[in-house]
């Protein structure tokens, strides 16, 4: 083999392990069932009810070009990962939603899906924990319409997630380390929460760049 074309290849080997590493996910926990009062129980159940598909509106151009410029960029962070790119744009487009709709960031959302699944739709954990956001069985008894095989369905475990996690940092009072170690049933410790710290960052969007 020429000695350039060794160079190709390995520089192709650098860059496949280069793009490789940063999607290694961090094993999920399991969120523990807690008891839940029936207030509770009935504002969850209310806030993961089927809606129509995603449609973001804006109130102006500005916002509505802000967020095709994110979804733009989003989109080709996310291609070693997703290939297909309408797949990826209808990914993209639900988890915006439902991470604005339960008032949580965006790009903490994405790393924790990074961290929980490695953004495969289809993942389930030693613990039973199902789908990008590994949400656990048991939350489609006390909240949904008791069908857990529900929970693979893209919009159903983003709303899921998104409102577990909302439940979680109110009931900690906004702190999000906590709510991220009880979200992964490691309440209390540094890991979890770190590990999505960090990937958050991969997924933070300047709009002004």
């Amino acid at each position: 083999m020429k000695p350039a074309r060794v160079r190709g290849v390995r520089r192709r080997a650098l860059l496949a392990a280069t793009l490789a590493a940063p999607w290694r996910a961090v094993r999920a926990g399991a969120q523990i069932e807690e008891p839940l009062a029936d207030s509770v129980r009935s504002a969850l159940s209310a806030a993961v009810a089927e809606s129509a598909p995603p449609r973001p509106t804006f109130a102006t151009i500005e916002q509505r070009l802000d967020y095709l410029r994110w979804l733009a960029d989003m989109s080709e962070r996310l291609k070693p990962r997703k290939a297909d790119r309408h797949a990826r744009i209808d990914f993209l487009e639900t988890v915006w939603y439902e991470s604005r709709r339960a008032g949580l960031e965006t790009a903490l959302v994405l790393g924790l899906i990074q961290v929980e699944s490695g953004f495969r739709k289809y993942a389930i954990s030693s613990a039973g924990a199902r789908g990008y956001m590994q949400v656990m069985p048991f939350w489609a008894r006390l909240i949904g319409d008791g069908d857990a095989s529900r929970l693979f369905h893209l919009q159903t475990n983003l709303r899921f997630g998104c409102v577990i996690l909302r439940h979680y940092l109110d009931r900690e009072r906004g702190d999000l380390f906590m709510a991220l170690g009880r979200y992964n049933g490691s309440r209390g410790r540094a890991e979890y929460p770190n590990a999505v710290f960090a990937a958050r960052k991969r997924w933070l969007h300047d709009a002004a760049g």
